[in-house]
């Protein structure tokens, strides 16, 4: 019986993941759930999945779990030491879906127990990737990428060469704005930005589709999680999101993996890995589906995309200063306090204002360094958006 944590359990793939595995409860021990402020859905899935500990993200919220959970023999706790606490659990397989730069921690700790670390939590590689790789190395860890996009490289990938590798292509939706007249963007509200024409998902990762902040990461863990030159990394807009990546090798062939826009397919494929089982997913019909389409995607539209490759290109701790950045201006959006075009703006500030901090840094960064650059981003974005104000 395979011991299992999964961390954002009531997020969309907390909640996808907690699907695959009630399918097969005699397959899996429950470990931990960690959920945000959602305490009902938490302590609900936690007596599903008989879980040893159920932790709430803020220590609040502790009273009420305690009560959801009385009767149960489940352990209740809360806030972000206990949240660490949880990841030191031993565990062989671990979901990490807590969104932001909060998720880097756990998993670290979920690696350094030699876990196989099934990762939904892309900042953790923007931020620290070469540290997460190294630490899964000098514990037996392995980290699985649950993206879509990476799930689809990682499978294209298998048995190839990387020295043959020629191009790799990450297709994007475009987000809720892809057919917005470029002018109109400046206007659009958080709840446009948060309604999705193809993926259910949280707000949060919804509006950074619509600004392609979300694929900026994306291209960025590309270049920690396969160690390509950035040269070598692409994205274009395929609206249909049946295609999720594309792997071009130098015969001229490509590898595409094709597939619903269902996350249980790269969940499944990280929980069985190196296993490939039958999972409860829509089957394509081609004929029906008729065409897939492409459209370049514009750096003008999206400027996320071009600080992306400015962060590949810069490397050090850039890519900590870039998602913490982004994540102060997404709040500001959110909040009302800025434009949907001002967050990129922001970014780059931030960007210009700690490059020579940054830069200089080498590949052997550890935590503490992580969180002193997020922390000064943070600091500076909060600063450049009072300014705006």
């Amino acid at each position: 019986m395979r011991r299992v944590s999964i961390f954002g359990a009531t997020g969309s793939i907390g909640q996808n993941t907690i699907d695959l595995i009630a399918r097969a409860p005699e397959e899996y021990r429950v470990v931990a759930l960690t959920g945000g402020r959602n305490v009902a859905q938490l302590a609900e899935d936690a007596r599903r999945l008989r879980a040893e500990v159920a932790v709430a993200a803020d220590e609040p919220l502790l009273p009420e779990l305690r009560e959801r959970l009385a009767g149960s023999g489940i352990e209740a706790q809360a806030g972000r030491q206990a949240l660490v606490e949880a990841a030191d659990r031993p565990a062989d397989w671990v979901m990490s879906a807590i969104v932001g730069a909060a998720g880097l921690e756990p998993g670290l700790r979920a690696l350094q127990q030699g876990a196989a670390l099934a990762l939904a939590n892309k900042e953790s590689m923007v931020c620290a990737g070469r540290l997460m790789m190294r630490t899964a190395e000098a514990h037996g860890g392995r980290v699985l990428p649950v993206d879509s996009e990476h799930s689809a490289v990682f499978q294209a990938l298998i048995g190839e060469d990387m020295a043959a590798v020629e191009r790799v292509i990450i297709t994007a939706s475009g987000g809720a704005f892809r057919d917005w007249p470029l002018e109109d963007l400046h206007k659009a509200t958080p709840a446009q930005a948060a309604t999705h024409p193809n993926w259910d998902m949280g707000q949060r990762i919804t509006i950074d589709s619509a600004s392609m902040f979300n694929k900026a990461l994306e291209l960025i863990e590309t270049r920690e999680f396969f160690g390509l030159d950035p040269a070598k990394i692409e994205t274009v807009v395929h609206p249909e999101s049946m295609i999720h990546a594309l792997v071009g090798f130098n015969d001229g062939a490509f590898m595409a993996h094709v597939g619903p826009p269902d996350m249980r397919h790269a969940i499944g494929f990280a929980l069985h890995y190196p296993e490939r089982r039958t999972l409860p997913v829509e089957r394509l019909d081609l004929v029906k589906l008729g065409a897939l389409t492409f459209r370049p995607a514009c750096e003008t539209r999206w400027p996320a995309l071009r600080l992306a490759r400015e962060v590949m290109e810069a490397g050090g701790l850039s890519g900590a200063v870039f998602n913490a950045a982004k994540e102060v201006a997404l709040d500001a959006f959110i909040d009302g306090r800025i434009s949907f075009t001002r967050m990129a703006g922001v970014v780059e500030e931030v960007l210009t204002r700690l490059s020579s901090q940054v830069r200089h840094i080498d590949d052997a960064f550890d935590l503490d360094m992580v969180v002193e650059v997020d922390h000064l981003a943070r600091v500076g974005a909060g600063e450049i958006i009072a300014a705006t104000a």
